[in-house]
Order: C-alpha cells, then sequence, then structure tokens
C-alpha cells in the first residue's frame, strides 16, 4: 500500500507538468491557433526559471521568469502566424527547434549548477491520513493549482462571455469580425496566455520535478502536450484526466524497475511515448469524432479584408 501510495503521489507531479503545458495549449487551439512550438518553449522556460532560482532563491521569481519567457515566445510566434500570416505547422515547428537550441546554449553554464533543498509541503491534518495522505496530500501547491486551473478554465470557456467570444473566433473568426470583435488581438492573447503556461510547465520540470538543469530535459513532454488536447477533444477536464494517465505510464517504469520486473530499460523508458502513439492511432480510427469536436478554423489563417 505505501509503494501504491507513492506512485500515485509521483503520477500528480509527473501528471502536472503535462496538464498545465496542455491547458495553455487548448486555450490556443480554442482560438484556432495550433502551435507546435510547445516543447522549444517549456525548453527556454525551463532554463529561465531555472537560473531565476539559482540567483534569487525564490520560486516564485522563478516560475515568473518562465511564465514570461513563455509568453514572449508565443508573442513572436503570434506576430508571425496572425499578422504576417506564415504557416501555423512550420512556424511552430521553427519556434521548437529555436527554443531548443537556445536553451543548450544558454543553459552551458547552469549545467553543474545545484538548487538548495526544496522545502516539503502537506496539508496539516489530511497529509496523516493513512495511504490517502502521502499519495494527495503532501503535494507541490503547483499539483494543486493545475487542477484548480483546468477547473477555471472550464468555467471560463462555457459560462462567461469572454470564453464563448473565444470559443466563437475558433470556430469562425470571418462571424467573430463581422460582429465586430478584434479577433486578431484576442487570438493572439490567447496565443501569450497558452505561452505563459507552457513556461510555467518548462520552469516547474526544472525547479521543482527535477531541480536541475540538462539539455533537452523537456524530452518530448510539449509533444505528449500537444497529443493530450486531441485526446480530450479540447475540454479541460479531459485533459486533466489525460495528463495524469500519462503521467502514470511515466511513473510506471520506475515502479516496475523499482519492484524488480526483469524488462529492458529501454523499453520502460519508452512506454509514455508508446502510449501517446498508441492513444493517437486510436483516435485517428474515427476522424468524424475528431471533427465534430475539433476548433473549425484550427491551423487556418485569418485575412481581416478578405
Amino acid at each position: 500500500m505505501e509503494a501504491l501510495a507513492l506512485l500515485l503521489a509521483a503520477t500528480l507531479n509527473a501528471g502536472t507538468v503535462l496538464a498545465i503545458a496542455a491547458l495553455g495549449l487548448l486555450i490556443n487551439e480554442r482560438a484556432g491557433i495550433l502551435n507546435l512550438g510547445a516543447e522549444g518553449m517549456m525548453l527556454v522556460a525551463a532554463i529561465a526559471g531555472f537560473a531565476t532560482a539559482v540567483h534569487t532563491g525564490s520560486d516564485v521569481l522563478a516560475f515568473g521568469a518562465g511564465a514570461l519567457a513563455g509568453a514572449l515566445l508565443a508573442a513572436a510566434f503570434g506576430a508571425l502566424v496572425i499578422w504576417l500570416n506564415t504557416n501555423q505547422y512550420a512556424t511552430g515547428l521553427a519556434l521548437s527547434l529555436f527554443g531548443a537550441g537556445f536553451s543548450a546554449f544558454v543553459g552551458i553554464r547552469y549545467t553543474q549548477e545545484k538548487l538548495p533543498e526544496r522545502a516539503r509541503f502537506e496539508i496539516p491534518g489530511l497529509a496523516d491520513i493513512p495511504f490517502v495522505g502521502p499519495a494527495f496530500f503532501k503535494q507541490h501547491p503547483m499539483v494543486y493549482l493545475a487542477i484548480a486551473l483546468a477547473i477555471g478554465l472550464a468555467w471560463f470557456l462555457y459560462r462567461s462571455r469572454a470564453g464563448l467570444v473565444l470559443r466563437a473566433v475558433g470556430e469562425s473568426p470571418e462571424s467573430a469580425h463581422a460582429l465586430g470583435y478584434p479577433v486578431r488581438r484576442i487570438r493572439l492573447a490567447a496565443v501569450m496566455a497558452g505561452g505563459a503556461l507552457c513556461g510555467v510547465a518548462g520552469a516547474y520540470v526544472s525547479v521543482i520535478y527535477t531541480p536541475l538543469w540538462v539539455e533537452g530535459m523537456i524530452a518530448g513532454k510539449g509533444w505528449i502536450a500537444l497529443a493530450l488536447t486531441t485526446f480530450a477533444t479540447w475540454r479541460p477536464a479531459r485533459v486533466l484526466l489525460g495528463a495524469y494517465l500519462f503521467g502514470g505510464v511515466t511513473m510506471l517504469q520506475f515502479h516496475l524497475q523499482g519492484e524488480g520486473v526483469e524488462v529492458a530499460s529501454q523499453l520502460l523508458t519508452m512506454l509514455p511515448y508508446l502510449a501517446t502513439v498508441l492513444v493517437l492511432v486510436l483516435i485517428s480510427r474515427n476522424p468524424t469524432w475528431i471533427r465534430a469536436n475539433m476548433p473549425a478554423s484550427l491551423g487556418k489563417p485569418f485575412f481581416p479584408g478578405s
């Protein structure tokens, strides 16, 4: 039971990274913008957050630096695809490649740096409950903020006027423009908000999840977060569920190794990515279902004058 509690706790921790990044990408895609640069934004935010934590010792400032780095890169991406009408797919891939190279260059001097011992968090009273306490109530506050973010985003999209406008821009930007809404500015705001959340996720990886800096340490989490938005059919609650599912698969490899299961470590390391491919294959078998849930203008350029 103790091992299971630890596995559940690790699942929540690992899933939080994916949940925050995927929720950010969901905001982008609900506005009709597909950003394939999540991996690059998370890498730049990871080194920005880690460097800030090294120099200031403040996790709050580290998360702020990560969010700012992600938002700035997303703003550059948004300016290119929204105002200059560059191809969203090519620009996103370029952003991902730029982020990987830039973070590796900037992070050279931080490779040997170490953060001080991280503070332990627990909810008084609840953390002492057998099994449930260690599994759910000894988590970093960002874990609970990710859950609150999913709930808040669901309310925003389906219960607020601003959320309705955002969804309208993603479904039919021409109609929203005809009604007088500034489609391009709304899309840019959505892209920057999504980039900031990807930045927070990247900073969480380098400051909390694995408190160190290693080149390429995001290790495909940005691509998994992209797949999660499709898996969740662009709904926040399903994003959260999918994130913890993939987080559980990620942590399962370490649990199996700890239990002495005689399986090649390389095969266990492949599990999260194999699960991602499998889910995408299963989803792709029903393209009608995908089209019914996908924002109608996703990935399509918008020309206000046409």
